[in-house]
């Protein structure tokens, strides 16, 4: 796993914010930037009665959010509900705004992992939404050896390594409040240009797992720094 790069922004008129990005510094590698605002006011169409609304909105680093921003945008608001609780603060919002901090073409496992703790970090930062978990994310490579004829499985795999790669995924994980062997999946998207077995998929699943605990453990360690 490589050096974690996290820090939290202090942007102006939201609640919460936070960077991530895996390698040492925020730039040349997968990188996001994320804000929290709530509970704030919400539009009537958009009340819920007995919870909060929870909005996710996903920015590339440049142009206008296309058809995988806001697919990708619902998918991290189906994997973050679970870790936070929308029932204390009926009848208003909650809105994650996440941008990308380098130019991609399509949002990739190692870029979706940043995006995906970024999220977690700035819900963390805010302090206004309570949480019963955390979700961090990994992703996990694998490509053919030159000498072995089996693939390999690869942690966190840098941009150099990328095209070298037959198959790669990002897993993210819920992780109870106090506890590290407690975690769950809660998404993961793994896919290969060959076929993969169920033993391998879990493999890279119990890989990442590892990766996840660590990042989890960082987070924790960044918190106490900022406190």
């Amino acid at each position: 796993l490589r050096e974690l790069s996290i820090g939290y922004e202090g942007l102006d008129r939201v609640d919460g914010s936070a960077r991530f990005g895996f390698g040492w510094s925020f730039t040349g590698s997968a990188a996001a930037l994320s804000s929290i605002s709530g509970p704030i006011e919400v539009r009537l169409a958009a009340e819920n009665p007995s919870q909060a609304t929870f909005e996710v909105l996903l920015r590339p680093l440049s142009n206008v959010p296309g058809t995988e921003s806001k697919a990708l945008a619902s998918t991290i608001r189906n994997l973050l509900t679970p870790s936070i609780i929308l029932t204390q603060n009926p009848r208003t919002l909650v809105q994650l705004v996440v941008q990308a901090l380098i130019p991609a073409e399509k949002f990739y496992s190692p870029l979706v992992a940043s995006i995906i703790n970024a999220s977690t970090l700035a819900l963390m930062n805010a302090g206004s939404i309570p949480m019963r978990g955390i979700v961090c994310a990994v992703s996990v490579g694998r490509f053919r050896s030159n000498i072995m004829p089996t693939s390999s499985l690869i942690l966190d795999p840098s941009d150099d390594e990328l095209s070298s790669l037959q198959g790669i995924g990002c897993f993210a994980f819920l992780f109870g409040t106090g506890q590290t062997g407690g975690s769950e999946v809660v998404w993961s998207n793994w896919q290969s240009s060959i076929s993969f077995s169920e033993e391998e998929l879990i493999k890279a699943r119990d890989l990442a797992r590892g990766g996840a605990e660590k990042v989890w453990i960082g987070m924790k360690q960044s918190v106490g720094r900022v406190g």
